[in-house]
Order: C-alpha cells, then sequence, then structure tokens
C-alpha cells in the first residue's frame, strides 16, 4: 500500500480551504494534472489544472459558492465520499441554494485524480 504523505481528509480539507479562500493555484497543487472536475451549475466536465482554473474563475464572476465539509466516508482504496454543506449566493448577497451535497473524490498518488458531485445516502439524515 503506498504511502501517503497526509491523510486523504487533510488533503480534502486543504482543498475546500484553498476553494473558499479563492486561491486557485493553491488547490490545483492538490491535484492531477489531468484531473477530471465537474462543471456543477453547467453540466459536464472539465479536464486538467488550467481547465478546472478557467471554469472556476468564470464561476466566481457569476456566483459565490462557499462548500463547508462535515463529515468524510472513506470507501475502497483511494476513494472518498464527503457530505459538504453547500451555500450559493449571488453577487449582491442573495441565497440562491442552501443544501447537503456529497462529493465523491478519487485520490491517486496523494492527490485529487476526479470529483464528482452525487447525492447523499438517504441513511445519514
Amino acid at each position: 500500500m503506498p504511502n501517503h504523505p497526509v491523510p486523504e481528509s487533510e488533503l480534502l480539507r486543504t482543498a475546500y480551504a484553498a476553494f473558499n479562500a479563492r486561491d486557485i493555484d493553491a488547490a490545483l497543487s492538490l491535484m492531477a494534472p489531468d484531473v477530471a472536475w465537474p462543471r456543477a451549475f453547467k453540466g459536464g466536465f472539465v479536464r486538467g489544472s488550467e481547465a478546472v482554473r478557467a471554469y472556476w474563475t468564470e464561476q466566481w464572476s457569476e456566483i459565490n459558492p462557499h462548500v463547508e465539509p462535515l463529515a468524510f466516508y472513506p470507501e475502497n482504496a483511494g476513494q472518498v465520499l464527503v457530505e459538504v454543506h453547500q451555500v450559493v449566493r449571488d453577487l449582491a448577497g442573495a441565497v440562491l441554494a442552501d443544501e447537503h451535497v456529497g462529493h465523491h473524490f478519487t485520490i491517486e498518488h496523494g492527490l485529487i485524480q476526479a470529483m464528482e458531485v452525487c447525492p447523499l445516502p438517504s441513511s445519514e439524515l
């Protein structure tokens, strides 16, 4: 089993903190160069660091999301489901969405390889 420099939950906490701080470089440093990332509000995926940078830059020019990880559920090796509380505001500060959603991460070699948005198991509620 490979030796990870940091536990997966710590890697993901750091990534969420960087996202919420709008620190794209810090967030991208935690991702594989060919990361697959969902365009949550647009549909589909982007692939690669620069595509994620462009997507987030566009997203943050339109909305102001804040995503707080609440719980981590390790699954198979390198797979983690994260329960998050997501609050999305428009640029004037009005709340557009306030919900709990699941983020399913694939982690390889200590870097985020992929993320998907998924429903939370109903048993967690």
